[in-house]
């Protein structure tokens, strides 16, 4: 789509700051951020900045995303980086109260007060566990699955916001999500695979592709979602049967362990695998404390399981805003979105005041327990 509005701003002499504003990928406003070198044909630097909806629990809160950063060979080590980083987080605190990326230079963001917020985690299935699942409909059910046309994305997307309707980090997808990979000579695309139950999908599979060229010798789930255990279970034995064929022992699927999939794969034997980025993976900043509790409130209410806490809410959320509860707004991200729970920002040497720890701990039971999903990102919408 072609740029709508170019903004632009002398930095110093020879080094002007350029937003390029109106281009849309993959249902996402963009802007484009540029540093122009006075004499350099190409911006020197650059990055884009995302705007989307992202959830805290049951909220989802305007909020802008990094990406693609970058500064030419022959100008890095000069600061522009920290030049881009200081403009750009500036125009985003005016419009937005929280600023993320999916994956970037280690080392590099904390200068800006990001923190890693997410873990990646993975679901390593080895075949043996399919085949303790009751098998007696395998015929009916294989009919039942069925390849992907685009016809299926509406139901596709009802289903994901469905099942992740209250998980951290999970973005909203809108009607016009589309992020399926298209396959390329030497990049691999999305295969998709569909589960139908008295006409209506239950359930979907995307399975990562074989690059080109390569004998295939993993296979991996880019996401399963399903409507129920039944669903999962008819679309892993489909999964399983076609590993067989490849002579695949094994498969990993990129889900949560508290999804629905995630329970079934339990049950059945698995392995599960966290990895807790220290740098570079996904993180977050805040941008304006007041703006993002205000907006969250609501969630953090809903969080308390008796009444007594709400009596108390008030004046405990105000000195929350206040900074008198957590004070650094790093330690708060990481509590907001459950990537800590209360009692793991104790262990980290952070005080909690007395009078307050009841209502923190009801505020922040971090992710996994029963009103907090675990956070997670989708890698179909990393940016």
């Amino acid at each position: 789509m072609s740029t709508q509005d170019v903004r632009e701003e002398q930095l110093e002499l020879g080094l002007t700051y350029t937003e390029e504003i109106g281009r849309i990928e993959q249902s996402m406003p963009v802007r484009d951020c540029f540093l122009r070198q006075a004499d350099v044909a190409e911006p020197v630097s650059g990055l884009n900045l995302c705007s989307f909806q992202q959830r805290f629990g049951a909220i989802a809160i305007p909020s802008e995303g990094i990406g693609g950063v970058e500064t030419l060979p022959s100008f890095r080590r000069r600061g522009y980086i920290r030049k881009l980083m200081v403009k750009v987080l500036e125009g985003s605190a005016r419009r937005v109260p929280i600023v993320f990326l999916s994956e970037g230079i280690e080392e590099l963001y904390e200068k800006f007060g990001f923190v890693t917020c997410v873990a990646d985690s993975c679901l390593t299935v080895p075949l043996r566990a399919i085949d303790r699942m009751a098998n007696d409909d395998t015929g009916s059910v294989s009919r039942s699955i069925r390849s992907f046309s685009t016809a299926d994305l509406p139901e596709m997307i009802a289903l994901y916001n469905q099942a992740h309707a209250q998980r951290p980090w999970t973005h909203v997808r809108h009607a016009e999500w589309d992020r399926l990979l298209v396959t390329q000579t030497w990049r691999p695309g999305s295969e998709v695979l569909v589960y139908q139950r008295a006409g209506m999908l239950v359930g979907y599979a995307i399975l990562l592709e074989p690059q080109y060229g390569h004998v295939r010798s993993a296979c991996i789930i880019d996401e399963l979602t399903a409507q129920d255990a039944d669903a999962a279970q008819a679309l892993l034995r489909e999964i399983a049967a076609r590993c067989l064929r490849w002579r695949i022992c094994e498969f990993k699927i990129h889900e949560p362990l508290d999804s629905v999939v995630g329970g079934v794969v339990q049950r059945l034997g698995c392995t599960y695998q966290q990895t807790f980025s220290g740098s570079g993976g996904m993180m977050g900043a805040i941008l304006d404390r007041q703006q993002l509790l205000l907006m969250l409130e609501p969630e953090l209410q809903r969080r308390l399981p008796v009444q007594e806490l709400h009596s108390v809410h008030t004046a405990s959320f105000a000195a929350l805003c206040r900074g008198e509860i957590f004070p650094d707004n790093r330690d708060l991200l990481r509590l907001l979105v459950g990537y800590w729970s209360s009692a793991t920002a104790r262990s980290d040497g952070t005080i909690i005041p007395t009078a307050y720890e009841q209502i923190v701990d009801a505020w922040f039971p971090g992710g996994g327990s029963v009103l907090l999903p675990l956070p997670y990102a989708h890698r179909l919408d990393h940016y």
